[in-house]
C-alpha cells in the first residue's frame, strides 16, 4: 500500500519541478503557462462535462468544486508574479514548503486524519530545510526588494494549501480526471486575458515550440499523479511527500538556470530529503 502512492507522489514532484523550470525560463510567463495547460484541458473537458451532467451534486458539492476552480485561477496569477520577482531556487521551496506544514495540520484538525510521531519529526526536518533555503545571504539581506518574492511565494503556498484541501474533499464525489479538467480550467481562466493577445500567443508558440509539448504533458500530469495518490491515501501524508519537488527545483535552479547560493540550498535540500524519508518510513499506509 505504501509503494504505489509513494512512487506516484515522487514522480509528481519531479514533473512539477521540471515544468516550473520551463515556466521560469519562458519569455512571456502567463501566455506560456496558458498554452501548456490548453491541450489536456480541451481533451479532458468532455469527460468532465459528461460526468458532472449525470452526477447529482448537492449545492455544497458544487460550491466546493467552484472554489477549487477559483483558487486555481488565483494561483496561476500569483505564480506568474512570483517567477517574475525571484529565482526558481529561492521561491520554489517557499511555495511548495508552506503547504508542508499547513496541509498536515488541516488534515488532522479538519479532515480527522492522523500522523504518527515520526511523521511530525519528518515534517520538522523538512521545515528546517525550508528555513535554510529562504535565509538571506549577506549580499542580499540589506536589499529592500528582496522581501517581495518571499511574500509572493508565501501567498502561492497558501493557494496550494487551500486548493489541495478542497480537492481532497472533491475526490469523494468526482473522478481524478474530471477534477483535473476543472482545476486546469480554473488555472487557464486566470491567465486568459494575457492569452487573448494573438501576437503574444504566436510569439510564445514560436519561441518555445521545443518545450511546449513537454510542459503540456508534465504540468497536468504532475497534479493527476498527486490526485490519484490522494484519492487512496491521507492528504496529510502524501502532500508533504510531494514536496520532494523542492529538491528537484532547487537543483534545476542551481545547475540548469545557474542561480547563486548553491551550497546553502543543496544543504537545505538534504534536510528536506531526510524529512521525506522519515515521513515515508513512518507511514503505515499512504
Amino acid at each position: 500500500m505504501i509503494a504505489i502512492p509513494l512512487i506516484l507522489v515522487l514522480c509528481s514532484g519531479l514533473a512539477h519541478a521540471v515544468w516550473n523550470m520551463f515556466a521560469k525560463q519562458s519569455t512571456d510567463k502567463p501566455v506560456f503557462l496558458w498554452v501548456i495547460y490548453a491541450p489536456v484541458t480541451l481533451l479532458l473537458l468532455p469527460t468532465a462535462i459528461t460526468e458532472m451532467a449525470v452526477a447529482r451534486f448537492t449545492w455544497n458539492e458544487w460550491l466546493m468544486i467552484g472554489l477549487s476552480l477559483i483558487m486555481q485561477g488565483v494561483y496561476s496569477l500569483l505564480l506568474v508574479q512570483t517567477y517574475k520577482a525571484g529565482d526558481l531556487s529561492q521561491v520554489y521551496p517557499i511555495m511548495r514548503g508552506t503547504p508542508t506544514v499547513l496541509i498536515p495540520a488541516a488534515g488532522v484538525l479538519v479532515l480527522g486524519e492522523t500522523i504518527p510521531l515520526w511523521g511530525w519529526v519528518g515534517i520538522g526536518c523538512m521545515l528546517i530545510g525550508f528555513i535554510i533555503m529562504v535565509g538571506r545571504s549577506p549580499r542580499t539581506q540589506h536589499k529592500h526588494t528582496s522581501l517581495k518574492p518571499v511574500l509572493l511565494a508565501l501567498s502561492v503556498g497558501l493557494c496550494i494549501t487551500t486548493y489541495t484541501l478542497l480537492d481532497k474533499t472533491n475526490l469523494q464525489y468526482i473522478s481524478p480526471l474530471s477534477l483535473l479538467a476543472v482545476t486546469n480550467l480554473g488555472f487557464m481562466l486566470g491567465l486568459t486575458p494575457a492569452a487573448l493577445h494573438l501576437d503574444r500567443l504566436k510569439r510564445v508558440i514560436r519561441t518555445h515550440s521545443r518545450i511546449i509539448w513537454i510542459g503540456a504533458i508534465l504540468s497536468p500530469g504532475s497534479y493527476l499523479l498527486f490526485l490519484i495518490a490522494a484519492s487512496t491515501a491521507n492528504v496529510s501524508t502524501v502532500a508533504p511527500l510531494r514536496e520532494v519537488g523542492i529538491v528537484f527545483g532547487t537543483l534545476l535552479g542551481i545547475f540548469v538556470l545557474k542561480e547563486t547560493q548553491g551550497t546553502r540550498r543543496i544543504v537545505a535540500s538534504i534536510a528536506v530529503v531526510i524529512g521525506i524519508i522519515v515521513i515515508a518510513l513512518s507511514a503505515k499506509s499512504i
